[in-house]
């Protein structure tokens, strides 16, 4: 097969940047396309010179319906309302659409399903390896353990992060409420402050923390009479999530349309 012609969107930001490194040392992977918002400043600026790298020629468009002309595929990380405006585009053009996005609420998660009966979108809160055995296992856990079990999922990102909690809180949330086989959306906890009375049993609760430069830590507390079982994972750098992205983007180039998690990337479904 040649190689995975791909699309940056955010190309200006860190994580961007991050993923057009990865794509400079991944065989079998060539950068198309860097996309950046409207109005930005780096609009027009050299990609590779952006993330390092030595001068690529690849400048930083706004135009995704013309870099996508003679592209693969396009991996996402952005905002809510850019993603939104790039999945019609990615469908229309059977681009591998990549989506890394967090901060999506019920209505942009409508929109993006609508489409994958045409397009072939990869999507999920965290694209580590790690992170996804993680959600695993938290499942699995939440199988084993009744609701006389308490549980927590902890957070923590660098302070310029901007939504909370994470798509990844959510994800290892969601995967807790499968394992109970409980809907999440009736039975999160979150924001306690004051005077909250006792917690209600079988929710499941999140707290957020931001500071410094943490790239990502989170852990999932089971709480019960007399034990605790705590499950972590701790991200030392955003490339983990970049090179994620980017086997996922290869995996799904050539599948057929539908919508795809990480876990269906990395063979984790029977968890």
């Amino acid at each position: 097969m040649s190689d995975m012609r791909l699309i940056v969107a955010g190309a200006g930001g860190r994580m961007g940047r991050a993923l057009i490194r990865t794509i400079s040392e991944t065989p079998g992977a060539v950068l198309a396309g860097a996309l950046e918002a409207p109005g930005s400043e780096l609009l027009g600026q050299d990609a590779g010179v952006l993330a390092g790298l030595p001068e690529n020629g690849v400048k930083l468009s706004a135009d995704l319906w013309t870099l996508s002309k003679d592209a693969d595929g396009i991996l996402d990380f952005t905002v809510p309302a850019a993603t939104i405006a790039n999945v019609a585009i990615a469908a229309q053009r059977g681009l591998v659409h990549v989506i890394g996005t967090t901060g999506l609420s019920s209505s942009d998660n409508a929109v993006i399903k609508s489409v994958t009966g045409q397009a072939i979108v990869v999507q999920s809160g965290n694209m580590s390896l790690g992170v996804n055995l993680l959600a695993a296992l938290v499942k699995r856990v939440a199988q084993s353990l009744d609701d006389g079990f308490d549980i927590e999922v902890l957070e923590m990102h660098h302070k310029a992060k901007i939504d909370a909690p994470s798509g990844t809180a959510f994800m290892l949330g969601q995967a807790a409420a499968e394992g109970r086989k409980i809907p999440l959306e009736q039975h999160s906890a979150r924001g306690r402050d004051g005077l909250t009375g006792a917690r209600n049993t079988g929710d499941i609760g999140f707290a957020s923390l931001r500071g410094g430069t943490v790239a990502g830590d989170h852990t999932v507390i089971f709480a019960g009479p007399y034990e605790r079982i705590e499950l972590s994972h701790k991200a030392e750098d955003r490339m983990i999530f970049a090179h994620g992205a980017l086997k996922a983007a290869m995996w799904a180039h050539g599948k057929k349309p539908g919508l795809y998690s990480m876990a269906d990337v990395l063979g984790l479904g029977d968890m």
